[in-house]
């Protein structure tokens, strides 16, 4: 039997990790550890009891790089099987089982199925036992994210949906890809620097049925104007290592908010966001913010009257505009 890691990274948030080793608590096949990325000063002394280790490791520098995190956490752990869930995702019951099945049959990165709770959905419904078909009733897809296959395992042809939100890896994998790029600090980049690296290793990537997870609520802005400049840095950064920026959804929104310009020498920030840009971003009455809705505001555009394909190709081509650098 293959020894399987369970890794997340965390700062804050102790009510939500304390749910995510609920859920591993009722996996019908535990892992053998939690590996948690510390991303604070203090320790978390009063987490759940589980049937399987827990250690804390610090992370060098602490919380502003994300990458520095997951690796730091890799890097300690002793599996065979590398599972990352990030603080915030509770683990269905079959989610270690069905990463160690996936993970012995096929090698490169496995990708679960993520599942949105709305507000309210954790009150006072883990620390007596997870109610899961509460939860399967309760939560959402993302419509950003690609559904998963019917049955199985699919390969994943584009890179750029690699999500660090959920997914495992062989451990032999995860070091033969050199794990994330810790220059990616604060937000933005790392997950899909980490999808092209291994991609253009030949490492497959794919989506599962089933590995679930269910991504806890918390307010969040769709784009991330809270992280306007590190998505910026981590934009350029991307465009010197592989000659061209990501994130071109998030910049076409800032650039729509009259945030930033692209102009000869590159993306300049025009002005801080304000209050009114964030009352725009922020997260609506779904369990989940999306730049589509916001793209949409900020066109004028009623998603109920239009083509979905047809926009979505009408959004691809206005924003790649701003993954070029050829011309700076």
């Amino acid at each position: 039997m293959k020894r399987i890691s369970a890794l997340t990274i965390a700062a804050g948030r102790a009510d939500h990790l304390a749910n995510v080793v609920r859920g591993l608590t009722e996996q019908r096949l535990c892992p053998d550890e939690l590996v948690i990325g510390l991303m604070q000063d203090a320790p978390y002394d009063d987490l759940p009891d589980a049937p399987f280790e827990i250690r804390q490791v610090p992370v060098p520098d602490g919380a502003p790089a994300l990458a520095g995190a997951r690796n730091a956490a890799a890097h300690a752990a002793t599996g065979d099987v590398l599972v990352f869930l990030d603080v915030d995702c509770i683990p269905h019951p079959e989610l270690i089982a069905d990463y160690a099945a996936s993970v012995t049959a096929a090698p490169g990165v496995h990708m679960g199925e993520v599942m949105y709770l709305p507000q309210g959905a954790t009150d006072g419904a883990t620390e007596n036992g997870i109610d899961w078909v509460r939860f399967d009733r309760l939560a959402e897809r993302h419509p950003d994210r690609g559904k998963p296959p019917r049955w199985g395992r699919a390969a994943c042809d584009d890179y750029r949906c690699f999500w660090s939100l959920n997914f495992a890896m062989s451990a032999a994998d995860w070091r033969a890809s050199g794990g994330f790029d810790e220059r990616y600090r604060g937000y933005g980049g790392e997950d899909t620097d980490f999808g092209r690296t291994v991609a253009e290793q030949g490492q497959p990537i794919w989506w599962l049925k089933g590995a679930k997870v269910y991504h806890q609520h918390h307010a969040h802005c769709m784009p991330p104007i809270h992280h306007l400049r590190s998505v910026i840095r981590n934009a350029d950064l991307f465009a010197e290592k592989w000659g061209h920026r990501t994130m071109e959804h998030w910049l076409y929104g800032f650039e729509l908010m009259g945030l930033i310009e692209k102009r000869p020498e590159g993306i300049v920030v025009l002005r801080e966001p304000g209050e009114e840009d964030f009352a725009l971003c922020r997260q609506q009455t779904a369990p989940y913010a999306t730049t589509r809705r916001v793209l949409d505001i900020l066109q004028g555009i009623d998603p109920r009257t239009v083509d979905n394909r047809s926009r979505t190709r009408e959004v691809h081509a206005a924003q790649s505009r701003l993954t070029d650098v050829a011309a700076e």
